[in-house]
């Protein structure tokens, strides 16, 4: 066995040693296992891309987060969608 030691801030420590807890594997578990798919890919395991979102998906991903997954009027997506179905009924 090696040792290797890498830099991250804490934040990303933290929050990804808390997704390794929920999954049952310790943080070495988790580099050791992107270690081997990057070994068995010959490459990086996973698509490397700068994400383009223009200025209206970015107002939104931040609206969704503020609001929770709720809309202006505090409705979540399950009610909106109940109160179209209704209205389309109504209409028949």
């Amino acid at each position: 066995m090696t040792t290797i030691q890498f830099r991250t801030d804490e934040l990303t420590k933290t929050k990804a040693a808390a997704i390794f807890q929920q999954l049952g594997i310790t943080m070495s578990d988790a580099i050791n296992m992107f270690l081997h798919q990057a070994i068995m890919h010959d490459g990086l395991p996973f698509e490397v891309k700068i994400p383009k979102y223009n200025a209206i998906t970015l107002a939104a991903f931040a609206d969704m987060e503020q609001s929770k997954g709720k809309g202006e009027l505090g409705k979540d997506a399950c009610s909106v969608l109940a109160e179209l179905k209704a209205d389309d009924e109504d209409i028949d």
